[in-house]
């Protein structure tokens, strides 16, 4: 495969995972179940799709994979299964514009963590858009009307901050195996679901979503960005994987009419030029000391 072509299929991988991971909002407003139920269904499907491509992925492979585990994997693990579980719940407690704007600062707090926790160098660039993306936020956590918004807001930070976490770890340590991570995530989360789920069948409509939700949205999407960012550099990763945040409320809004305020348009329209003007600088910037 040429350079041009693979880079090209990269593209077209994280442009997709993005377009299926906008879909979370969607399936969580169409399921319309409880966190827990929708935690527990959604879990399930993703292990059994995330499992049955381990099991595929290990039959075929022409060479045994050089991946590990360990305790970073558990570690991941459990992140991994906080961040879930969170997302989740912050779609069914505040909007998902809001979620979406939280979710945007992650390459800011990605870099943050790494800066902490691994000396990671931060540029000036990074310093002047996570500042601007900053007052965006608040700009848009005030446009919040009720106490449930403010917990799904909060849900929405700590959410951003798994993910976070679990790209640091996948950085630090690169022969883990990540799609083994989040599958066992998964399991995870089934696990903490069950005795809070209800102990009912879902309608046929619920089932359906939560089946689109765990094998589509999280295990396919998931899938595709892994073989797409192997293909493109990080920056055009993170810029394509915006299209996400820009999707997202507008799935529900076709869908559902759950309309955006001006001021969430506002902050979230904020946060995206900052994170975009961030991605898209150059590696030459002038480091902080």
């Amino acid at each position: 495969m040429s350079l041009s072509h693979e880079r090209s299929s990269g593209i077209y991988l994280v442009a997709a995972s993005a377009v299926l991971w906008s879909t979370a909002g969607l399936f969580v407003r169409m399921a319309d179940m409880d966190v827990w139920s929708m935690v527990g269904w959604r879990s399930t499907f993703t292990f059994l799709a995330l499992g049955a491509f381990l099991l595929l992925r290990n039959r075929f492979a022409r060479q045994k994979s050089s991946t590990s585990f360990g305790l970073p994997g558990a570690a991941g693990c459990l992140v991994s299964a906080i961040a879930a579980m969170t997302y989740i719940a912050s779609l069914r407690w505040t909007t998902v514009a809001n979620v979406m704007t939280i979710y945007a600062t992650l390459p800011f707090v990605v870099a943050g963590i790494a800066w902490m926790c691994m000396r990671d160098r931060v540029t000036y660039r990074f310093v002047i858009s996570g500042c601007a993306a900053f007052v965006g936020v608040l700009i848009s956590v005030g446009a919040a009307v009720s106490q449930q918004d403010m917990l799904g807001i909060f849900a929405a930070f700590v959410m951003t901050a798994g993910c976070a976490t679990q790209i640091v770890i996948a950085k630090r340590f690169p022969d883990m195996d990540t799609t083994l991570m989040t599958a066992l995530a998964a399991l995870i989360c089934l696990c903490v679901a069950l005795p809070l789920m209800r102990f009912e069948i879902p309608a046929p409509t619920q089932i359906i979503a939560c089946a689109l939700y765990g094998v589509f949205t999280t295990a396919l999407g998931y899938i595709l960005l892994l073989e797409g960012s192997r293909r493109i550099n990080a920056g055009e990763a993170g810029l394509i994987s915006m299209l996400d945040v820009i999707l997202g409320p507008v799935w529900v809004w076709l869908f559902y009419n759950e309309v955006i305020s001006p001021i969430v348009l506002t902050g979230g329209a904020i946060v995206i030029m900052s994170v975009s003007w961030y991605l898209a600088g150059n590696r030459r910037a002038a480091t902080v000391p």
